[in-house]
């Protein structure tokens, strides 16, 4: 069997105001923060010092991090940084579609399959530590796809990648897509019956990112957070 045909087809998506949510505390103007916390304007420097030297996103727009390119960062559109911090601060352990020295853009075409992938992945963190109580805001980005994705929807020759409690066969595959120069991943939602997401592995595809609203997640005790919109930019509930 050739190559090809151990991955997925490809197929064109459309799609424009998919929902990525970021914590709030995330999208905040880091340059602020760190002039609050600066004791004055002489230790300013140092402060950005470190931050540079701490920071992934940095690392990665000036070329220092194994997984990505500085070549393959976008630089001087709006919200660049935001889409770079998607592959440049992958987690640990990596996610579904990615490993932990390269992240994606994760996105969902419906806001509802977005709270719930948030929703399920702090829960698990909430129940490790036997605590549902804890109150967060993030912010909703919108983003549009117009490009050839690897699909994995409807096939069952791949539904091993789909497990609802392991990322081996799906970095696994993630990784053969990569060295095949593939540009992401549609898959449907494994946290919402019915929702599709998209895992883009290219930053240069994730056009017209912009904030849209803002919704407060609280755990009051259950498992089961209540997830509320709260204004932002101007944009109405």
């Amino acid at each position: 069997m050739s190559k090809a045909r151990l991955l997925p087809p490809v197929n064109l998506v459309r799609r424009n105001d998919t929902h990525r949510l970021i914590p709030s505390k995330y999208t905040s103007d880091v340059r602020s923060v760190l002039a609050r916390i600066a004791a004055d304007a002489k230790h300013l420097h140092d402060v950005f010092d470190l931050d540079q030297a701490t920071n992934e996103r940095l690392w990665g727009e000036n070329g220092l991090l194994p997984g990505i390119g500085k070549d393959e960062l976008v630089f001087g559109i709006p919200n660049c940084h935001i889409i770079n911090a998607a592959f440049t601060h992958a987690h640990p352990l990596g996610s579904r579609f990615n490993g932990p020295d390269r992240g994606a853009w994760y996105s969902a075409f419906a806001i509802e399959t977005a709270q719930a992938e948030v929703a399920f992945h702090k829960t698990v963190e909430y129940a490790e530590i036997g605590r549902f109580d804890d109150s967060l805001t993030y912010d909703d980005y919108l983003a549009d796809f117009s490009a050839s994705f690897h699909d994995v929807r409807d096939n069952r020759n791949f539904e091993r990648v789909l497990a609802p409690d392991s990322y081996v066969a799906s970095q696994a595959l993630s990784q053969k897509l990569l060295d095949a120069g593939s540009l992401g991943v549609v898959y449907p939602s494994v946290r919402h019956a019915g929702g599709t997401c998209i895992a883009c592995f290219r930053p240069s595809l994730v056009a017209n990112v912009r904030k849209n609203k803002r919704y407060r997640f609280t755990w009051d005790g259950t498992p089961t957070p209540k997830i509320t919109c709260t204004s932002t930019s101007g944009r109405r509930c």
